[in-house]
């Protein structure tokens, strides 16, 4: 299987926060970040794997860090972190800046999962990611410890999906509740 580099799959977008953007605090809204993010990623997952389609499979975390204001600009940068067969860790950052005094600050973190799809909607497999970088190469080298934790994740939640129930709230019988 050919190899390629990190930043091969690199994506760099940068925006301006929109008053719509804004929740009640005056800050990015979470969700409208998420969308970014995932899209951001999609594109790095689909650019490292050159297939026509890639699907999440997990957000690990998205931690945020400072919030962003109206004021400031969003540049999210994606790229491949690591690599299994068919599945792509996708790392982002997220730098915010203040477009008047020209701060910078790293806003939010976020890892993401994809899997490449064939045209028979069937995973196929991924090129090996090369790190070149420093930061490059500290993803690569704990990207394992973050598998085998997204791996016990799912299991557990798997567990969880296996007992909860899909009966509707209203149509469960009162002695439920008692």
């Amino acid at each position: 299987m050919n190899k390629k580099k990190a930043r091969e799959s690199r994506i760099i977008n940068t925006d301006q926060v929109m008053s719509l953007d804004l929740n009640n605090y005056n800050t990015l809204f979470g969700g409208v970040l998420m969308r970014k993010l995932d899209n951001n990623a999609t594109l790095s997952a689909r650019r490292h794997a050159r297939v026509k389609e890639c699907v999440t499979a997990s957000t690990d975390s998205i931690d945020f860090l400072h919030p962003i204001h109206q004021t400031d600009s969003v540049c999210i940068e994606s790229f491949v972190s690591y690599t299994g067969k068919s599945s792509m860790e996708i790392f982002c950052k997220v730098i915010a800046e203040d477009m008047i005094t020209g701060e910078r600050r790293i806003a939010a973190t976020a890892f993401l999962t994809f899997v490449a799809l064939g045209e028979d909607k069937k995973p196929v497999d991924v090129p090996q990611v090369i790190p070149e970088t420093e930061e490059e190469k500290f993803l690569y080298d704990t990207a394992k410890e973050r598998a085998e934790v997204r791996k016990l994740r799912r299991m557990k939640s798997k567990e969880l999906a296996a007992v909860i129930s899909l009966d509707k709230p209203w149509d469960l019988k009162e002695e439920v509740y008692a």
